[in-house]
C-alpha cells in the first residue's frame, strides 16, 4: 500500500469544512440512486439484524446513519465536520438511539466497545500510518464476533491519500491465520465494494 506522492497526509477537517460550505450535500448523498442503492445493499450485508452497540465512523449527513438506526439498540455516528452534523442531528431526532459527536478518528476514538463498527467512505481519507492506528483502536473497541462492516469508492480521486481498495486490503491482511479477523463476505461492484469481517 504506497501513498498517493501528492497527498500523503491524513485529510484535515477544513478539507470537509471548505467542501461542505461550498455545497450542503458535495456527494448527493440525499438525492443519488447511485448512493441510495449503495446503502440498500450496506444494511443489507449486515450479518445480524440486530446489534446493542455500534459505531459508525464518518456520518455526513446521516442517511446512512438512520438507516443503520434501525438495527441498533445504541448507534454512535461521529464526524469531522460541524456542518453536515447538524443536518444529521436533525434527520436523525426521531431516533433516540443515535448519539452524534464532531470527532476526528483516529487522533480522537471513543471509549466504548461496540458490536459493530460501519467505516464507510472514509478510509482513503487517512494516511497509511492514520489507517494502521485506526486499524488498532477499531479492533480494541470491537467485542469478540463483533462486526466490522466496510464500504467505499474504488477509483482513485487525486485528492485522496489512499484508495477504497488500499484499505479493504488492509483490513482483509489481518484475517489471515491467526490474524483477528475472520473475512465473513465480500462483493464489488462497478465504482465500490463492500466487505464485512469479524472479530475472532
Amino acid at each position: 500500500m504506497q501513498p498517493n506522492p501528492n497527498q500523503p497526509h491524513t485529510l484535515p477537517p477544513t478539507y470537509f469544512e471548505g467542501v461542505y460550505q461550498a455545497n450542503e450535500d458535495p456527494w448527493n448523498f440525499e438525492t443519488s440512486a447511485y448512493e441510495r442503492d449503495k446503502y440498500a445493499a450496506t444494511v443489507a450485508a449486515l450479518p445480524k439484524t440486530h446489534y446493542p452497540t455500534a459505531f459508525e465512523i464518518g456520518c455526513s449527513l446521516g442517511v446512512l446513519t438512520e438507516q443503520l438506526a434501525r438495527h441498533c439498540a445504541h448507534l454512535l455516528a461521529v464526524d469531522v465536520a460541524a456542518a453536515p452534523l447538524e443536518r444529521a442531528r436533525q434527520r436523525c431526532a426521531h431516533l433516540p438511539q443515535v448519539n452524534f459527536r464532531l470527532m476526528q478518528v483516529p487522533a480522537e476514538f471513543p471509549p466504548e466497545q461496540f458490536d459493530l463498527i460501519v467505516v464507510s467512505e472514509v478510509g482513503y481519507y487517512w494516511s497509511p500510518e492514520d489507517l494502521e492506528t485506526a486499524r488498532r483502536k477499531i479492533l480494541a473497541a470491537l467485542r469478540p464476533g463483533g462486526h466490522l462492516l466496510l464500504v467505499h469508492w474504488t477509483p482513485p480521486v487525486h485528492d485522496y491519500p489512499l484508495t477504497g481498495d488500499d484499505v479493504h486490503e488492509f483490513f482483509l491482511s489481518q484475517t489471515v491465520a491467526p490474524g483477528p479477523l475472520r473475512h465473513l463476505q465480500g462483493q464489488r461492484q462497478a465504482t465500490y465494494r463492500l466487505d464485512v469481517l469479524e472479530q475472532v
